[in-house]
């Protein structure tokens, strides 16, 4: 794990590695005079500093989780439970800290507030020292030109405006917003076997809005364009639903999704509701032992001969009809079906 945060680490203080061009402003066909309109006002935004700075949403990420995470501790005491929590957490903000970096590193983007940062003058392109690549003033129109032209100086903030695509931020705070609603679930029990309150839906869906309320401040204060952010959110989500799958044992299955996986031994369920104490809820019976009676009959594959594998015990048929022998005053353990 220090090694991939190395890693990615040192891409992201890499200097862009593709030469990008970007259009400028619209020349008069006939004079071929400088009108002073902007091709594209969507990179024209001013710079300004960030709602949310990326130390602000470092902490955030790393912080709120592990207080939630020690929170339930309270009540499940399981070192285990909170040592996969946290490590499942670290997988998921390491490793799509790494994708999306390597991404910015190798396509980038140019931010809206580019031409800010930037400060370009035309003028240098007709200089060789500023044209070294020969991009500059070319294509249609004469249009495009590349970032030698910037006059703000070539360093960490001009490599950052042209390192947009996809947002650092919107992919951090989704991945540990959907890996913190997937382990709230199912601790408690949210979409599970019975019907849950109303202020736990209200909290397993917190962090997925606090997730939310971090990418759309990255619109308001112009530091990333809409396809940069949706672009984070998808890699922020597949990494934190895999990061949850390789230290839990089920996505969505209510019955398992709670049990954290150990390193050195596979899971070998023997009961349908096996280390209930392991959630958070006490409804309907979670954090108590159930006997075979009280869990779901899971039924088998069906073949032409009829059901095969059903999880229906022989003990419970037989405490089903001696009741109904009861009922009907018949001796116990004789089937009231019977008509010897």
């Amino acid at each position: 794990m220090l090694l991939l945060g190395l890693v990615a680490f040192g891409v992201y203080v890499l200097r862009p590695v593709t030469i990008r061009t970007f259009p400028l402003t619209v020349f008069n066909p006939h004079t071929y005079e400088d009108t002073g309109e902007v091709v594209y006002p969507e990179f024209a935004y001013p710079s300004r500093p960030q709602l949310i700075s990326s130390g602000v949403d470092t902490a955030i990420v790393i912080v709120f989780p592990i207080f939630a995470f020690l929170l339930f501790q309270i009540r499940i005491q399981s070192f285990w439970d909170l040592n996969n929590a946290i490590i499942g957490l670290i997988y998921a903000l390491e490793t799509s800290a790494a994708f999306q970096v390597m991404i910015k590193w190798l396509i980038g983007g140019l931010r809206p507030n580019f031409y800010d940062v930037c400060q370009p003058d035309p003028s240098l392109a007709n200089d060789v020292a500023f044209n070294t690549t020969g991009l500059n003033g070319v294509g249609y129109q004469h249009y495009m030109y590349t970032s030698e032209i910037c006059t703000s100086g070539q360093g960490r903030p001009l490599w950052n405006a042209m390192q947009s695509f996809p947002s650092g931020h919107s992919t951090a705070s989704t991945a540990t917003g959907v890996y913190l609603f997937l382990y709230l679930n199912a601790k408690l029990k949210v979409f599970a076997n019975y019907h849950p309150s109303m202020w736990k839906l209200v909290l397993v869906y917190c962090p997925i809005l606090g997730a939310a309320l971090i990418c759309g401040s990255l619109s308001v204060d112009g530091t990333h364009n809409w396809y940069d952010i949706v672009a984070g959110i998808i890699i922020g989500t597949v990494f934190a639903i895999s990061s949850y799958r390789t230290v839990y044992a089920s996505i969505w299955d209510w019955r398992i999704n709670h049990i954290p996986l150990n390193r050195g031994a596979a899971l070998v369920l023997k009961e349908d509701w096996e280390s209930s104490d392991l959630v958070f809820t006490s409804r309907v019976g979670w954090r108590k032992r159930h006997s075979n009676n009280e869990k779901e009959v899971l039924p088998g594959p069906v073949t032409r001969g009829g059901a095969m594998g059903s999880r229906t015990s022989v003990p419970a048929e037989e405490n089903l009809n001696d009741r109904a022998s009861e009922a009907v005053g018949q001796p116990q353990g004789v089937s009231h079906h019977s008509r010897d």
